[in-house]
């Protein structure tokens, strides 16, 4: 799978603010590292079940044979490749190939933020609903388990804790968010807390 690359010309800056959404929210000793960076562009599908009053969202844990973020639990999603023509596009591309999740229940509603991670990558979020009716059928090469979880959860402030572990030396700080058996963190919990953010805070 080929990503694009972020457009290098367009500008980082040095200061949080200037990056909008991302792990150096809660991290700014990073921001220098981020400059220069030339990020690769992905999209995940926030997919919201529309089953009335008791709304989910599709998660997905990934395998633990993954190279990258083995384990964790994430949107489904990736890099954009050259031939999706949009983020929109991607994001159900991948949900199809992870999940088995038939874009013909996929109703794309909006995009929320960009964000940014220190791994390198530029990701848009796109927020969908889902019809019922959908099948899901997991690609056990990519996904070990996929779940969903109450949006009036991940919507509840208290729900979002926020933690810290050092990596390489230096302190990281992100979000938390434990459900059940599955530990809710990093990226995913981070694009969340956006969602959280932009449309209930």
């Amino acid at each position: 799978m080929r990503a694009q690359e972020h457009d290098p010309e367009r500008p980082f800056g040095v200061e949080p603010a200037h990056l909008g959404h991302g792990d150096h929210v809660l991290n700014p000793d990073l921001v220098s590292s981020l400059a220069g960076v030339r990020l690769r562009e992905a999209a995940v599908l926030v997919p919201v079940v529309d089953d009335g009053p008791d709304a989910h969202v599709i998660l997905t844990r990934r395998a633990v044979a993954m190279r990258k973020h083995s384990g964790q639990v994430a949107f489904p999603g990736g890099a954009i490749d050259p031939e999706d023509d949009s983020p929109e596009i991607a994001a159900m591309r991948e949900a199809e190939e992870e999940i088995g999740l038939d874009r013909r229940f996929v109703e794309p509603v909006g995009r929320l933020p960009v964000y940014m991670t220190t791994t390198g990558f530029h990701i848009t979020p796109v927020l969908a609903v889902v019809r019922p009716g959908y099948v899901i059928t997991p690609n056990p090469a990519e996904v070990d388990a996929v779940f969903e979880t109450p949006l009036s959860f991940l919507m509840n402030q208290a729900n979002h804790q926020r933690e810290s572990r050092v990596w390489e030396g230096i302190e990281r700080h992100y979000y938390v968010m434990p459900f059940g058996e599955h530990h809710i963190w990093g990226v995913t919990a981070g694009i969340i807390r956006t969602m959280y953010e932009r449309l209930y805070a």
